[in-house]
């Protein structure tokens, strides 16, 4: 009995020890969380958020569930999410853990060892996994990337143990199939979660997956092929929701996140032998000198010489071979070597991307270092893992020995930050004071490790979601639309960081312009000064009022809504009469200028007055109408100005009473069209309710707008949001030309909304409008585009089917409805989509690959061959034409 607890004993032990040296640095730390590392702590805040009110049996919930992280797989943030579910959230929380994934890691590297060598071995590399300078040193960041390492180890040795199940003697065949299904599913669930924590996974998996296949089919093993097969069909099952729905931005964010990224960090092109060898050369810094020369040693002298001399004797009495059996070695070798090739072919390198090959390398050492026998063996051994747990304190607290360090481990040191704390839960707290009401978007303009946009946001997070981080001024050509869309800016002396060049400009902007104005600065460890900027003039202002009787309290409760359902799904719009009477809102006073051009952005400033669960759910429907009683209430004749009151950001951390009354002032910009005629115009209002549907007439103080051509512009704030969308959905029927500027300028502006609410308002607003007027083509696009841009494919079908009715002999229209077919994987309905659109214009090159690709999903290849053959041609045959030119 004590001999069958003894393994898992040392192992529990090897795991405390590594968790609470980990739990000592943490607790001496204070420093902020860097660029990465804050935005994958988001990454767990929001999924912690989304863990509050689970809906487990709802499929719309699901779906949103694996949306929160469009680009990086969740396994990680919702690991960390449950973890701090229990412990309480902050940084030092989030990374416990990682101290799970160190137990798996050793658990997974003793497996392999048990099975590949013997149980020896397995328990040295157990250990050694713990004290290797590459991996101590990137689980103390919350990165994606020591996970990844603990659940690929995990995967391989599943796989293994799957494979090695084929040799195994002395067992009954029925339970050995039964073993090697288990193993062979077991392995399936395991890639499913490798897939889910990072797809370069695959990098190390793919070529065991691929020789064992091979093996299993050369030698005929139809069976276990199918338990193979049966893996990775369940593997599919776990990491295909995620990647079925975020699949396109998958694609299209993987540039900027390998070329992009190597080109800027100058990493070495693939055709020159620096980009094969990278690895390679930093190999001893992920190892360590000891670790990797003393096992190498031990193997080639004492395991050669005393090794095949034990052999000989071993074979002579008809005893097991000491050497591990060559299919071990053969085995381990296919792994490291597939792993190795693979990640040196990703342009982007980095240390931290080959870390799953390092405890794989450490069953190569633990048997190196098992070699040493006879007087040598034990001190050698000892001394070995002495001096490496001496090494690992060194380069992990600030206990001196630098010259130690950098002679037999360089390169590794990761000390704790011991000075003054970072000023960034100050700064978050002096916005949130300043602007309790609102949700506020914070521009950071520096960016270096410690002054980013993604700790700012962290931390914003942190209290309760009400700030939000983004880096602005980026490109040239936006930083005065940058500088106008937010309230918010902080900038710093010294270091500014990795910035682009029109960085200066927008700080020079803020700094010394008039329209903002310094409302803080903090004194930062480095010498340095962090200022925060406001705006002389916000667009928002929210004052609390009287608190109205308690028997008049609003019967309305804020509730938690998917404003992304499709219109079939939601309640309809319903008059208040038929509803609870509530507390209505007031437009107190409108200010515009008399008179105005058409086609330039107009100023207007409104004033409310209601209840907190009013304002925060009410999105007004307002429309500029002529004065005169024609074509009262068409938007054909007029403009509107649909928006949530406050812009949707009223925010507050602690819901005010139900009896408290605020008023909102709105300082925006509307746009009336070039092409409506002069005139005088008035405002119309109408209050929808985001969360009940509720409708009701807004009554509307006495305004007049006239529109002269020979006016003079008035300087105007920036469009809103839903606006600017509007306008761009308006390029949505010429096509490709068409579509470039709506993402262009679509990426832009989602920086100034970090939750995007501005499309739910958008959407909300023009299905109500398309209720009382089905057949308006403008409005349709515009609802359409909003919930592309929401990724809600189900409503976003409802109303690309609105404006294919609507335009029919717009090839464009058609493709669009295709495209979120495809998207959804819908090869079918993709195909009938496009039927149309190939009558009206068959040579529309974008329309024959949306064929090729809905071809495809159906698995008709000669189809596929056909369309890619046709479009080769037609590219022929341009190059012809502009050769003739």
């Amino acid at each position: 009995m004590k001999r069958r607890f003894r393994d898992p004993l040392i192992l529990g032990l090897i795991w405390l020890g590594s968790g609470f040296c980990d739990r000592i640095w943490f607790a001496l730390d204070h420093s902020v969380p860097a660029w990465d590392q804050a935005d994958y702590l988001t990454g767990s805040l929001n999924y912690w958020q989304a863990l509050q009110h689970p809906q487990w049996f709802s499929g719309e919930w699901w779906s949103s569930f694996w949306a929160i992280s469009s680009k990086v797989p969740p396994l990680t943030y919702i690991i960390a999410a449950m973890v701090q579910q229990l412990f309480g959230t902050g940084p030092e929380l989030a990374t416990i853990a990682l101290v799970l994934c160190s137990g798996v890691l050793i658990a997974s590297v003793y497996g392999l060892g048990l099975v590949l060598f013997n149980r020896r071995v397995g328990l040295w590399a157990a250990g050694l996994v713990m004290l290797l300078p590459g991996l101590y040193r990137y689980r103390l960041e919350f990165l994606l990337d020591y996970p990844l390492t603990t659940v690929v180890s995990l995967c391989f040795w599943s796989l293994t143990v799957w494979w090695r199940l084929a040799t195994a003697k002395r067992r009954l065949w029925r339970t050995r199939v039964r073993q090697e299904w288990l193993w062979g599913l077991g392995f399936g669930v395991c890639l499913g979660l490798a897939l889910l924590v990072k797809q370069t996974a695959i990098f190390f998996l793919f070529v065991p997956i691929v020789w064992a296949g091979v093996r299993v089919l050369w030698q005929r093993q139809w069976q276990r092929f199918a338990q193979l097969i049966a893996g990775l069909l369940v593997s599919v099952l776990i990491f295909g929701p995620w990647y079925r729905i975020n699949w396109l931005l998958i694609l299209t964010s993987g540039k900027r996140a390998t070329i992009d990224s190597a080109i800027a960090e100058g990493d070495p092109a693939l055709n020159t032998l620096d980009a094969w060898v990278y690895y390679w050369k930093i190999l001893p810094y992920l190892i360590s000198w000891p670790l990797l020369l003393i096992p190498i040693v031990g193997l080639l002298i004492y395991g050669l010489k005393y090794g095949l001399k034990q052999s000989s004797i071993a074979k002579q009495n008809n005893l097991p071979s000491p050497h591990p059996p060559i299919w071990s070695l053969t085995w381990l070798g296919v792994f490291i070597v597939g792993g190795y090739l693979l990640c040196s072919l990703n342009i982007n390198k980095d240390a931290r991307y080959i870390l799953p090959l390092v405890p794989v390398l450490s069953l190569f050492l633990a048997y190196g270092l098992t070699c040493w026998t006879n007087r040598w063996g034990k001190p050698m051994r000892w001394t070995t893992v002495g001096l490496a747990t001496v090494l690992m304190m060194l380069n992990l607290f600030p206990l001196g020995g630098r010259g130690l360090t950098q002679l037999l481990s360089p390169r590794v040191q990761h000390l704790p930050y011991l000075g003054q704390p970072w000023p960034h839960r100050k700064v978050i707290a002096e916005i949130i004071k300043t602007q309790p009401y609102l949700r506020s978007n914070l521009g950071v303009l520096p960016s270096t490790p410690d002054i980013n946009q993604h700790n700012f946001n962290y931390y914003g997070a942190l209290a309760n979601f009400q700030v939000y981080g983004r880096q602005v001024g980026t490109q040239a050509k936006q930083v005065k639309q940058d500088m106008r869309s937010l309230s918010w800016f902080l900038t710093k002396t010294g270091a500014q960081g990795s910035i682009p060049e029109s960085q200066a400009a927008i700080v020079q902007e803020v700094e010394q312009g008039s329209e903002f104005e310094l409302h803080q600065t903090w004194e930062l460890p480095d010498a340095s000064q962090l200022k925060l900027y406001h705006k002389r003039q916000p667009p928002i202002a929210v004052k609390p009022l009287s608190i109205k009787p308690v028997g008049e309290q609003s019967s309305i409760k804020p509730t938690s809504l998917d404003g992304n359902a499709s219109l079939a799904k939601r309640p309809r719009y319903a008059n208040s009469n038929t509803l609870s009477s509530s507390p209505r809102v007031k437009l107190d006073q409108v200010t515009v200028p008399e008179t105005s051009p058409a086609g330039v952005p107009v100023p207007v400033t409104y004033q409310w007055t209601g209840s907190w669960e009013q304002l925060q759910s009410g999105i007004v429907i307002l429309t500029w109408q002529p004065t005169l009683g024609e074509g009262q209430g068409r938007i054909t004749h007029g403009w509107l100005h649909d928006h949530g009151i406050a812009m949707g950001e009223l925010h507050s951390s602690q819901l005010p009473p139900a009896n408290s009354q605020f008023q909102v002032i709105e300082r925006m910009a509307m746009f009336p069209p070039a092409d409506i005629p002069a005139g005088s115009y008035t405002l119309k209002a109408t209050y929808l309710n985001r969360q009940t549907r509720e409708t009701y007439p807004i009554q509307v103080p006495k305004v007049t707008l006239t529109i002269d051509p020979a006016a003079t512009p008035i300087p105007a704030p920036e469009l809103d949001l839903i606006t600017q969308m509007r306008i761009l959905s308006a390029n949505l029927p010429k096509g490709l030309n068409g579509l470039e500027p709506v993402f262009e300028e679509t990426a832009r502006i989602n920086q100034y909304d970090p939750i995007q609410d501005y499309l739910e308002q958008a959407d909300l607003a023009l299905s109500y409008r398309l209720e009382s007027e089905p057949n308006n083509l403008d409005l349709a696009y515009g609802l359409a585009l909003s919930r592309v841009l929401q990724q809600d494919v189900e409503a976003a079908i409802a109303a690309l089917k609105r404006v294919t009715q609507l335009d029919p002999q717009n090839p464009y229209a058609h493709a669009y409805l295709a495209f979120v077919y495809l998207y959804d994987w819908d090869g079918k309905n993709g195909e009938n989509a496009l039927k149309p659109a190939l009558k009206i214009n068959p040579t529309i090159p974008e329309l024959q690959a949306l064929s090729g690709i809905a071809a495809l999903m159906q698995g008709n290849v000669f189809k596929v061959w056909s369309v890619i053959q046709r479009l080769e041609l037609e590219s022929d045959g341009q190059k012809a034409t502009l050769r003739e030119r």
